[in-house]
């Protein structure tokens, strides 16, 4: 702004330059040129006097430029819309449908629209517990479609289609959200979908009456709600979608039978009576959130350029009231448009709502607009109201989006001609808007701190870190992080029901320990915690567990379930590749490992490096490997060189051309010699208490530890691989993110060191 400020300074100075100063310089050349007295005595005594004018007035021509620019920018919006961007939009609601089952109406409406310079259309197409579409969905349920037009036409499609040829975006409404109606068709077929307040009662009272609410956290329940999108996207090819106020959860709800047991499994408690409680606002906030985020990413997979908008109440009243986290959406990326509903009669209060602090971060990032009320048909609104709601709005740089059509001119206490010409006023030039760079997202922050749970969600293991990841839509899982290995792979019951690519390559890979993971090579959407991947990534899913002979004893062997195994390593030898890699942003660029000590609380996963989280740590390099296709970025070879080795009973005596491996996954800690020599008098097994190992690289860490008999902290094996490429390999294991959080940057290819003492 304060660039802007003087560059309007600057021009209106030079403008006024020009104005007095000009003609008075062309009447002076002319007046010498005609007197003939330009001799070269006078000359330059009188370009002395005009330059000393000149000089004494400039004062006074800044002050009027700065006067005048303070004047301007007194009517200028603080932030200003691109006109491609700026929002003019109208709901098309339930209440149009009577006027737009006829073409001929859909024809005049859209052009009526597109000569008043509107830019956007809302069509509703879904309430009541029923499409207003003839949706395929709908009609397997056995649930009927009312909502044809009087030629028998596809509504929906026909205001699109008109739309479209007036240059208008048409994006699709999903009105109701989770809401329906307790004695719809839906409701009535599927009892187990909805939730209930704590008292067991299944209804609120809302703007549309009394009415029931879906199960937000059901899978059941999102699925049907994503093949809806899904098919309005398709069938329509339609410019976005948007979501109301009614895609979330009133606070009183979430006490059903599926509900309680979801959150006890996760937590170990049940929910609290209270359900205002802290806790479990955000636990059922975060799992709206969760699945916006992979509807997002369904819709984006369809449809890259598509809108997706939403439209809810501040901030304030919408999380606490409706678990509706819609400012962390944005902050996540999953919001291309913002439509704030508004619905004030006094100016005052209005102007306070657009002016919060959610609304001034959000229309930094991505178009924003305010819903405003046009009227209704038991409560019309003058168009005074609206032209001073519009202009506090334009002056504040939004966007605009009325609810609702009818109400614009043809229901309201005004001649039709006279709203329509105020119209006109309010938006005089056309903004027609473009969906073409409406490219996905980035989040908006560089850096955030994901929890590592010491327990998975499936099996027993004595120590671990496990990151909670979503994949395909489905209920998050508590997966191994493994530092050492590379690519997600999960069994298939961990998938969901978004879309799946499948390959048909099946794959096998070999863990450090001697398991063989045999499984297909799939694409799907992946979140880690509420973070999406930019894009489908690459995993196996495990059919097949067994062990390699050469090692019989490793955890295929076991029978424990398999929980999944999440390689974050940048040393891929095949697909799949490291999956933190497709995070958006700077998310990808890297991560750190905080450990627990080992304790029983959480780590930490901090992905996104910068300069503040990397204070204090020191720094290894990894060597660059050469490029495989279908792997993104770079390649690091991670296993550590110039590691300095002592094994107190063996040759190996502070020896420094050891090679390592920072490794999560590992329970206990290893020693592979290539050579029983370099073994000395040791066997392999595990160590004991007389075996004193120290592990280090000069200057970056020095790591000590005498081998006991607990697992995960102090076990220690030796083995001698005569087929192992280093002579000396170390993997310290688990217990090493006890002593020292680690630092994984594939951009630079460095590996960072930072004690925790």
């Amino acid at each position: 702004m304060t660039t802007q400020f003087w560059e309007k300074s600057r021009q209106i100075n030079a403008s006024l330059t020009n104005l007095l100063f000009k003609s008075m310089h062309r009447w002076l050349l002319l007046s010498l040129s005609k007197l003939r007295l330009a001799n070269q005595e006078t000359l330059p005594l009188i370009y002395q006097g005009w330059w000393l004018l000149r000089k004494r007035l400039l004062p006074l021509l800044c002050l009027i430029s700065f006067c005048a620019v303070l004047l301007l920018n007194s009517f200028a919006p603080a932030v200003a819309q691109l006109p491609r961007h700026e929002i003019r939009g109208v709901w098309l609601s339930g209440n149009d449908f009577s006027v737009f089952r006829n073409r001929s109406q859909v024809l005049a409406g859209m052009s009526q629209l597109r000569q008043l310079n509107f830019n956007t259309v809302y069509p509703v197409v879904w309430n009541d517990g029923y499409t207003q579409y003839p949706s395929a969905t709908m009609q397997k349920m056995g649930i009927p479609f009312f909502f044809k037009g009087t030629d028998g036409q596809d509504v929906i499609a026909d205001i699109i289609t008109q739309a479209r040829r007036e240059g208008l975006l048409a994006i699709p409404w999903f009105e109701f959200g989770f809401m329906v109606p307790l004695t719809s068709e839906l409701a009535s077929e599927h009892p187990d979908w909805l939730t209930q307040k704590g008292d067991g009662t299944q209804t609120s009272i809302s703007a549309a009456g009394e009415v029931a609410w879906l199960n937000p956290f059901h899978p059941e329940v999102q699925k049907f709600i994503r093949e809806l999108v899904i098919e309005v996207i398709t069938q329509y090819d339609a410019d976005g979608v948007q979501f109301d106020d009614h895609m979330s959860l009133p606070v009183d709800f979430g006490y059903d039978k599926y509900t309680i047991s979801l959150y006890t499994q996760e937590t170990g408690n049940p929910p609290p009576p209270n359900p205002q409680a802290q806790a479990w606002i955000k636990w059922r906030a975060d799992k709206i959130t969760a699945f916006m985020v992979d509807l997002y990413q369904t819709v984006k997979a369809k449809k890259p350029n598509a809108i997706f908008s939403v439209s809810p109440n501040y901030y304030d009243f919408a999380y606490k009231l409706q678990l509706q986290d819609w400012l962390n959406w944005v902050r996540l990326g999953i919001v291309d448009e913002l439509v704030m509903q508004v619905y004030r009669n006094d100016l005052e209060s209005f102007i306070a709502q657009i002016t919060r602090p959610e609304i001034l971060e959000t229309q930094q990032i991505i178009p924003t607009g305010i819903g405003i009320m046009a009227g209704l048909r038991n409560r019309p609104v003058s168009i005074a109201q609206i032209q001073s709601q519009v202009k506090a709005a334009q002056q504040r740089g939004l966007g605009i989006g009325f609810f609702y059509y009818e109400s614009l001119w043809d229901i309201a206490p005004e001649p039709a001609a006279q709203r329509q010409s105020a119209f006109a006023a309010l938006f005089p030039n056309s903004a027609l808007r473009d969906i073409s760079q409406n490219t996905p997202r980035k989040p908006t922050f560089n850096t955030i701190s994901l929890p590592l749970y010491p327990k998975p969600s499936l099996g027993q293991r004595v120590r671990g870190y496990f990151l909670e990841v979503a994949i395909a839509g489905g209920q998050p899982k508590r997966i191994l992080l493994d530092t050492g290995s590379a690519g997600l792979r999960v069994p298939k019951e961990f998938l969901g029901n978004a879309p799946v690519e499948r390959t048909g390559q099946n794959i096998k890979e070999v863990l450090s320990d001697g398991t063989i993971l045999e499984g297909e090579l799939v694409y799907t959407n992946v979140r880690f915690g509420l973070i999406p991947t930019a894009e489908p990534v690459p995993l196996q899913i495990v059919t097949s567990r067994q062990c390699i002979a050469q090692k019989p004893n490793c955890s295929a062997k076991n029978g424990v379930p398999f929980s999944g195994i999440v390689g974050v390593n940048y040393f891929e030898k095949s697909l799949p590749y490291n999956p933190l890699r497709k995070l958006p942003g700077n998310l990808s660029n890297g991560f750190i490992v905080i450990g627990n000590g080992g304790s029983s609380n959480n780590g930490s996963l901090i992905l996104g490096l910068n300069a503040e989280n990397q204070a204090g740590f020191k720094m290894a390099s990894w060597s660059q490997q050469p490029e495989i296709n279908g792997v993104p970025g770079k390649r690091w070879d991670s296993r550590l060189s110039k590691v300095c080795l002592t094994v107190a009973g063996s040759s190996a005596k502070n020896s420094c051309n050891s090679r390592m491996i920072a490794d999560t996954a590992t329970i206990n800690g290893l020693t592979e010699f290539k050579s029983a020599s370099t073994a000395g008098k040791l066997k392999p097994g595990v160590l004991g208490s007389a075996n004193a190992l120290k592990v280090a690289i000069n200057g970056i860490f020095d790591y000590s530890l005498t081998p006991g008999t607990r697992d995960g902290f102090n076990r220690w094996n030796l083995s001698i691989w005569p087929q192992a490429e280093p002579t000396i390999f170390v993997n310290p294991g688990i217990a090493f993110f006890d002593k020292y959080d680690v630092l994984f940057d594939q951009v630079n290819g460095r590996q960072g060191f930072r004690s925790r003492r």
